[in-house]
């Protein structure tokens, strides 16, 4: 396996314990690089396991030298999906535009990779489980910061004492609600709501996507597969919402009961999606959303990722954001002498990086998801035009920050 050229053992890591909450993509990455940098790591998931599956998500730009340097990118192009097509559909179910994949999200055609979540997950976890230690089934109950490190008492019944905890645990944080505060206080709401869940691929797709609009509403079929081995689909159903359906939260039947009411009369295939999002057994309800905090970290408490900075999935980066701000967060801790130094590092050289990328969406201003008629027209006309021209070059943000090589404290 390739390594990348930084010091391992520094001064300012050794002998220091971190504990890590979250073992999806950013808790992974982060243990990686700690290790590298001669931190003892430890890793909490909550779930019994790595969670294989899920919808494909986009690894661009920077990110992709960070999994370069893990030497886990030849692993990565062999997983990548290679979107073929993405076509849009009227209300009526006419054609609008069928376009290349690229010319829309602003990817890289033969660079940049697009791979199922659990691929990318894998990748990380067999990267680091012979070098770290994983506690499954488990996570943070209480947090007590102290003058010599945190105290850690686990919904198990375990306690330890880390040096430092850091939280990847995504876009809801526990973590950040035990040191930061409420979700409330960070949570931007971008207007949207959407149902993900995976149904019978009885529509002849192959690797592409078919969007259906109406104003507010999409209903998307998302095929990966060569359309003979992987019998599923990815169903999305997204849609305008002014406020939060808070009442839906923690009640799958009232998140389906919701989306049903929404789209019913809708036309295409959206009566048959809503009947296979009855039966769904993994159905994930969420809103569209980002997260902003005006600091990282909290004494010896830091967060990573989603937890820290969810982009919201309209801009195609929180797995790019969370695999360097693993990459960044390690190394600046390496690099200083103490924790507090290195979680100012790691925000300085960071958030403009982070910032950009978020700002790629506005509140309001969903390209691909129009809430009102003549945005929808106006969409619509982009996208015929969008037909005869060549894919288009990644976007500036995705490559806006060129990963340092970290070195020791002298």
């Amino acid at each position: 396996m390739t390594r990348v050229d930084t010091l391992v053992n520094g001064p300012a890591a050794r002998g220091r314990t971190v504990l890590i909450s979250g073992a999806s993509i950013a808790g992974p990455a982060l243990a990686y690089w700690l290790n590298r940098h001669g931190f003892a790591v430890t890793v909490v998931e909550k779930a019994g396991t790595i969670r294989d599956g899920g919808y494909p998500i986009d690894v661009r730009g920077t990110a992709l030298d960070v999994v370069r340097r893990m030497g886990i990118l030849p692993r990565l192009r062999d997983a990548h999906v290679d979107l073929r097509r993405l076509t849009f559909l009227d209300e009526d179910g006419s054609e609008v535009a069928s376009v290349d994949p690229h010319a829309v999200t602003g990817g890289v055609a033969g660079r940049d990779l697009e791979v199922r979540r659990g691929a990318l997950a894998d990748a990380l976890h067999e990267a680091v489980r012979d070098d770290v230690e994983f506690l499954f089934d488990d996570s943070i109950d209480i947090l007590h910061q102290h003058r010599h490190g945190v105290d850690v008492t686990f919904r198990g019944g375990g306690r330890r004492t880390f040096d430092l905890v850091v939280g990847a645990d995504g876009l809801h944080s526990h973590t950040r609600r035990l040191q930061f505060g409420p979700e409330e206080l960070f949570h931007r709401y971008l207007g949207y709501c959407f149902a993900g869940f995976t149904l019978r691929n009885t529509f002849g797709l192959v690797r592409e996507t078919v969007m259906w609009n109406a104003p507010g509403r999409a209903a998307v079929l998302y095929a990966v597969g060569d359309g003979d081995g992987d019998g599923d689909v990815h169903g999305f159903l997204n849609f305008a919402r002014p406020e939060p359906p808070f009442d839906a939260f923690r009640d799958p039947e009232a998140q389906r009961d919701l989306v049903a009411e929404v789209f019913d009369g809708a036309g295409w295939e959206v009566p048959g999606m809503l009947a296979a999002l009855r039966d769904a057994d993994d159905l994930f309800f969420d809103v569209v959303s980002q997260i902003r905090m005006p600091r990282w970290s909290s004494g010896r408490v830091a967060l990573v990722g989603d937890a820290a900075y969810a982009p919201s999935f309209l801009t195609g980066q929180g797995s790019s954001l969370a695999l360097v701000g693993a990459y960044m967060l390690a190394g600046s801790l390496a690099a200083e002498r103490d924790h507090a130094a290195g979680f100012a590092a790691y925000e300085r050289d960071t958030r403009a990086f982070v910032t950009l990328n978020q700002d790629q969406v506005s509140e309001g201003e969903a390209a691909l998801f129009p809430a009102t008629a003549p945005a929808l027209e106006q969409r619509n006309a982009m996208l015929r035009g969008l037909g005869s021209m060549p894919p288009a070059e990644g976007r500036p943000a995705h490559a806006a920050l060129v990963l340092p090589e970290f070195r020791p404290p002298v």
